[in-house]
């Protein structure tokens, strides 16, 4: 249909005007910078206001250009002569804000939509009677100056990011106090002379602090507390408890036997380790007995 086509056509043409407003923002961001480099702080803040009114327009064609991709993607639900309630704030936004942009192909768009739905249908979404248009649509069409703490925070960010020292007046006082500290730098003061130095006694007696050593490389911060539950509190699972097998039990049935078990065969071995291989161990005269036999 002709709205679908000339959605597509008013998604392609904002997204370029955001693009060529982004680039000229740059190019004026740049030049803010210089003005503030060259001290002529009031002539930046008016024209830093320019640049706030184009970062809110295209802030403004951006949400126009969400509303489009939505109404795109439903289309299906743009085909029945009533305005369905899910589009209805995405459409009265777009006939309200359209009129207020340069981009012809959503003025059109726009014009689609106000034959679709009726002239009563497009007043409301006009005058905003009803209160359907999205209101950071409306925030954004308003026609106001910039705070004051804005334009200062849109000079100070532009001066951050240009490496411009900004307000000089600050700067220039600090680098006066850092002066000072370095001509004396014991402030009129006498200076205390340092400490002894601890002996080894005492060092072995101090405590050493809690924080020293290895830490942990998991750190668990403790929820915060809601209406359910007032006072969270982290609790960490333990060692699983090992609980023995059939085997293991059997094994310690079979324990006080062993141990006697071997506890005889000590014993049979050190009482045959003290009557030698044979049996007693032979005296003086049996072992005179024995040679002389031999010698026969």
């Amino acid at each position: 249909s002709k709205l679908k086509v000339q959605l597509k056509l008013s998604i392609s043409r904002l997204r370029m005007v955001q693009q060529k407003d982004t680039a000229i923002a740059k190019q004026q961001r740049r030049q803010m910078a210089h003005l503030l480099e060259q001290g002529k702080e009031e002539s930046a803040r008016i024209r830093v206001e320019n640049i706030i009114r184009s970062d809110i327009t295209t802030e403004l064609l951006e949400i126009l250009e969400l509303y489009c991709e939505l109404l795109l993607a439903r289309i299906g639900l743009l085909e029945p002569k009533e305005c369905d309630p899910g589009l209805e704030e995405a459409i009265k936004s777009i006939i309200h804000a359209a009129p207020r942009t340069d981009v012809k192909e959503l003025q059109q768009a726009r014009q689609l939509l106000v034959e679709k739905y009726g002239k009563d249908f497009a007043l409301e979404a006009i005058e905003n009677t009803d209160g359907k248009v999205a209101e950071r649509v409306v925030k954004k069409l308003k026609v106001e100056p910039p705070d004051a703490v804005l334009v200062d925070l849109y000079l100070k960010e532009i001066a951050k990011t240009y490496g411009v020292e900004w307000p000089r007046a600050h700067s220039q006082r600090q680098n006066e106090s850092d002066e000072e500290d370095d001509d004396d730098p014991s402030g009129g003061q006498v200076m205390k002379s340092l400490e002894e130095p601890l002996t080894t006694k005492e060092l072995t007696k101090a405590t050493p602090p809690r924080d020293l050593g290895p830490k942990s490389p998991v750190s668990i911060a403790p929820p915060s507390p809601s209406t359910d539950n007032l006072s969270p509190r982290v609790k960490l699972p333990g060692p699983p408890e090992l609980k023995p097998t059939a085997k293991m039990s059997g094994l310690k049935k079979q324990t006080p036997n062993t141990q006697a078990e071997s506890g005889a065969k000590a014993e049979d071995a050190d009482d045959r380790g003290k009557k030698g291989v044979g049996g007693k161990i032979p005296d003086v005269d049996e072992l005179a007995r024995r040679f002389a036999a031999l010698k026969k």
